[in-house]
């Protein structure tokens, strides 16, 4: 079990383009582009989002806790 031959690489282009055509090949790539680029996006939101939870988190000790309130039983 060498390695593929060039004939074998040749063989495999041929039929994936076979498969998918000559503008399906690009129009794959943009869309795996858009979907890193907005994972990115998000996990940098979501980072940006924590640090500004743990920075506005602040407990006052003369405020009371309020409980919520109980529904009447009808």
């Amino acid at each position: 079990m060498g390695s593929f031959s060039i004939w074998h690489w040749l063989i495999v282009l041929v039929v994936v383009l076979l498969l998918f055509g000559r503008g399906k090949i690009p129009e794959l790539m943009g869309d795996m582009a858009k979907g890193i680029r907005n994972f990115r996006k998000g996990m940098t939101e979501e980072e940006a989002a924590e640090a500004e939870a743990a920075k506005t988190v602040e407990h006052r000790a003369d405020e009371p806790v309020k409980a919520p309130k109980a529904k009447a039983k009808s």
